[in-house]
Formats: C-alpha cells, structure tokens, sequence
C-alpha cells in the first residue's frame, strides 16, 4: 500500500506530508534543463576506491512497488558503481521529503504531484528519474449496482484516500461531464477495501498493482467489476518518482547519476527476471505482512508502469513532456500547488542524459 497525503476538502493546502498517460517509443522527453553534462563513465569501480554510503528512501514499507531497488542491490549494481546503498524503508509516519531535505537520507521515492506540492511549499527538492510513466489508479464498481459508466456515478458514494489521489478521482468526475461538489458523494476511504466489501461505498479507489488484487484475493471475481482507467480518460497523474535535495545534486552529480543508473538497471533487471526478484523482494517483507503470491502480481503490475509499451530500456526512468504537464497542470486546478509550476525547476533532466 502507498503512502497517502492527508487534506481536507477538494481545494486544500497541503502540508509538508505527501501517493501516465501511455508513451509511446517516439515521445520525446522533457528538456527543460541546460545541457547535460558528459556522460558518467560506465565502469565498475576500482577495488582500491572506498565505496561511497548512499541511502535511498523509499515511501511505503518494503513491497515489490520498489523492486527495482532491491533488485539493484541484490545484483550488485550499486556495489558496481561504487556506492554502498542504505535501502531506508517509509511508514504512514515517515515524510519522504523532510527525510531529503534534512539531509537523513540522499534519495527518495515519493509521487510527483508531491513533489509539486512541496516545492510550491518552499522546499528546494527535484526529481532526477520518473519511475511510473503511468497512473496506478482505478475506480472499481461491482457490476451489481449497475455503474457501468461514470454519467452513473452520479449521487453515488465515491471513496477516496484524500491527499493527492482524490485530485484524480476529481479531474475524472469533470472530465465526464460531474460536478464534484455537486453530483457526486465524495467519501474518505480507508487503507483496506472494507468498505467497498461491507456496500459502504458505490464506487472504491485502487491501485492497479495492490489494492485492485485485493478485492481479487478476496474472491470478487474480475467479471463481476466494472474498472475505469485515469489513463484511459486522461486525467492520470505521475506518481512514483526519484527526488533529491537541489544542492545535494549539484554537489554530487556524479553521484547522482550512478545512482540513477544502477536504479534503472535494477528495475530493468526486475521487469526481465519477475521470478527472481520476487525472492529478493520477500527477504526484506515484514514476516506474515503479505504473500509471495501477492508480491508476484504487484511486480507484475508495476513492471507495465515502469516500462509500459513502446518503452525502451533507454527510456526507463525518463520524463514524459505530455505526462508531466498534465500533472502539474492537474495540481494547479485542484489547489493542490498556488502557482503553475515551474517544471524547468523541478526536473533535473541531465541525471538521466547523463546516465
């Protein structure tokens, strides 16, 4: 499960706390930022070089929504660059951006329209890889109540997590023609899908790679769901990506950019050898906290939003003009940031040239 951003009301003020379209091979990426610089050396690192301590955040306990990571370590390909990785894992308490900006860890996995938000808030934060080229979510409806369309979600009870991921679940209400504050019930959800179990809600939020699968799990069978895509309808925004402290990237660029690499291996890596990684993932899950089973189908998911089709490996990791600017442009609609956001600013796009 991910990380939520607490809010109240559909034009908040967020706090400090903070969870694609489908792109294809021709689409270009976001270059907003000056040249590049030249291209970190690819070998390994010399025995006699001390390896240099990295510790990299991720948002949510450890789960296959970050395998890429893990596989990257498992495989050696930190070690390869010189780097003594530090896997930190997050909880509902931890707050990936104080985590950067503080200077507790170098790195963290947090969702970009989080990191809009604290950007708009003042914090000197980038992102330096996009993870997720598109959006996890769906809406979910049990074929019983007859909501086969979103003009029949109309006077129904919407769940959401609130924070950033009801901005979408916004976005796509007016998108089809509903006013949020007028035709639809928006209702807060909670972290398990009880209440669309107990009929609680007529219309649940999930995750394509977790929560989707467990009301699956449960014994709800896929023919008895209607599911409705935020990609499909183009209102997805970016979810998990790779930030870092402004200054800490400008001292350490080519830190930075070993890093970065070895993460984008590691997720290449992860999507070509699912069986495998699965493995090294379950070493690091809490014991009894989920099932290899689930994990399985996680990555499975997560590998089509790493790398969706017409993706390269080359482009894994990359920033998607079209996606970024609906996010942002998303944000500002919703309240969630005060200004437009300066996506020069917030995208250091010579990380992965540089890579």
């Amino acid at each position: 499960m991910k990380k939520r951003i607490p809010t109240v009301g559909a034009a908040v003020l967020l706090s400090i706390v903070v969870s694609l379209v489908s792109a294809c091979a021709s689409e270009k990426s976001v270059s907003m930022s000056p040249d590049p610089s030249p291209a970190a050396s690819t070998s390994s690192a010399t025995k006699n070089e001390p390896l240099k301590k990295l510790k990299i955040q991720l948002k949510w306990v450890p789960q296959a929504q970050f395998a890429g990571i893990y596989a990257a370590k498992e495989k050696g390909f930190y070690k390869d660059e010189g780097i003594d990785v530090d896997i930190v894992p997050g909880g509902p308490d931890v707050i990936i951006e104080q985590q950067v900006v503080n200077g507790a860890v170098d790195l963290g996995v947090s969702s970009f329209d989080s990191l809009l938000v604290n950007r708009d808030n003042g914090l000197p934060l980038v992102s330096v890889a996009q993870v997720t080229q598109k959006s996890s979510y769906r809406l979910l409806s049990k074929k019983s109540t007859g909501i086969d369309t979103p003009a029949k979600m109309k006077d129904k009870k919407i769940g959401t997590w609130m924070g950033s991921q009801q901005f979408q679940v916004l976005a796509f209400m007016e998108k089809n023609g509903l006013d949020p504050k007028k035709d639809i019930q928006l209702v807060k959800q909670g972290f398990t899908m009880d209440q669309f179990f107990g009929d609680q809600l007529d219309v649940a939020t999930a995750t394509i790679y977790n929560e989707y699968y467990v009301v699956l799990e449960s014994g709800v069978k896929e023919e008895d769901l209607n599911v409705f895509n935020f990609d499909d309808a183009g209102v997805a925004m970016l979810e998990d990506t790779l930030i870092a402290k402004k200054d800490w990237v400008d001292k350490n660029h080519d830190l930075a950019v070993k890093a970065v690499r070895a993460t984008m291996k590691g997720w290449i890596y992860a999507i070509e050898h699912q069986d495998e990684v699965v493995d090294i993932v379950m070493k690091s899950v809490t014991a009894g906290s989920t099932t290899k089973q689930h994990q399985t189908t996680m990555l499975k998911e997560m590998a089509k939003l790493v790398k969706p089709e017409g993706f390269t490996n080359d482009q894994v990791g990359s920033f998607v003009d079209e996606s970024v600017k609906r996010t942002a442009d998303i944000a500002l609609q919703y309240g969630l940031i005060k200004k437009p956001a300066d996506l020069k600013a917030a995208l250091d796009t010579t990380i992965m040239a540089a890579k």
